[in-house]
């Protein structure tokens, strides 16, 4: 096909294959009607794993996930992206602001969200083929990157407390949504009992929803896209703290609280 083709069929026009808005009538998403299929039938949650992946999943699943999104909103403003939307209230930003640029701290590669789940699913989709090939978990753990004689593996970590308290109620809450343990959770917990062994380094909540995530057939793209705002909360609850605060009183500094180690004060040339 003549590439200018593509590009004149498209020339002020909008294709969309998801869904459309038929005014004052309905709107049509992946195939289903909003106003008589969707509205009242299905969760929120649902709702958005469809527009995020194309899937409509059982409802129990979709609520084991926002059990997830609850165990990533944590309103303390102590925690990275949370800081941020902070700060924003602190100068009366907008709220909208807060939870964007909270959203964006929490894209990152080795912690939160977002991105560090696609890292993770993808990690252990990848380690789950090559152990189903006959690789041990020596052999795979030792294909990842160390720091300080440490494998570095997201979702097998936590930067302060081992114990992830969200483990225990992200398994209760499974069996009581009367989901199975997956192949993938199966094996991510004998992955996480070898580095607890070898490494003293476990499962995190992030690691144990990735597996999850992969037992329900999500890919790490998929994992990404649904998790993308999954820390708004705990953000808007720490804006909300601060917005009515006095400006400037979030994490305030003295210019005794900076440590000078440029050069020693010198006398200037005179002329």
């Amino acid at each position: 096909m003549n590439n200018m083709a593509y590009w004149d069929k498209r020339n002020q026009t909008i294709f969309n294959s998801i869904g459309h808005w038929q005014g004052g009538v309905d709107v049509t998403i992946e195939g289903y009607s909003l106003m008589n299929e969707l509205m009242g039938h299905i969760s929120y949650m649902q709702l958005h794993i469809l527009n995020a992946t194309g899937k409509l999943v059982e409802r129990n699943v979709a609520d084991w996930i926002e059990i997830c999104f609850m165990g990533l909103s944590y309103p303390d403003s102590r925690i990275w992206c949370n800081q941020i939307s902070a700060y924003a209230g602190d100068t009366h930003a907008s709220v909208v602001a807060a939870a964007a640029a909270s959203i964006l701290a929490a894209d990152s590669r080795g912690y939160g969200g977002s991105h560090a789940r696609k890292i993770s699913m993808a990690f252990q989709q990848k380690a789950f083929e090559q152990y189903l090939s006959g690789l041990s978990l020596e052999n795979i753990v030792a294909k990842a990157r160390f720091k300080n004689a440490k494998p570095i593996i997201v979702g097998f970590a936590r930067p302060i407390d081992r114990e992830d308290e969200r483990l225990k109620p992200f398994s209760t809450i499974q069996q009581t949504l009367n989901i199975t343990e997956g192949k993938y959770l199966a094996f991510a917990k004998q992955l996480s009992d070898y580095l607890l062994e070898h490494y003293n380094l476990s499962i995190n909540c992030g690691g144990y929803a990735s597996a999850f995530l992969l037992d329900q057939g999500f890919s790490p793209d998929e994992g990404y896209k649904i998790n993308s705002f999954s820390v708004i909360s705990g953000a808007i609850a720490c804006y909300r703290n601060q917005v009515s605060q006095p400006a400037n009183s979030f994490l305030p500094m003295k210019c005794s609280d900076i440590e000078y180690t440029g050069q020693i004060k010198r006398d200037i040339p005179q002329d």
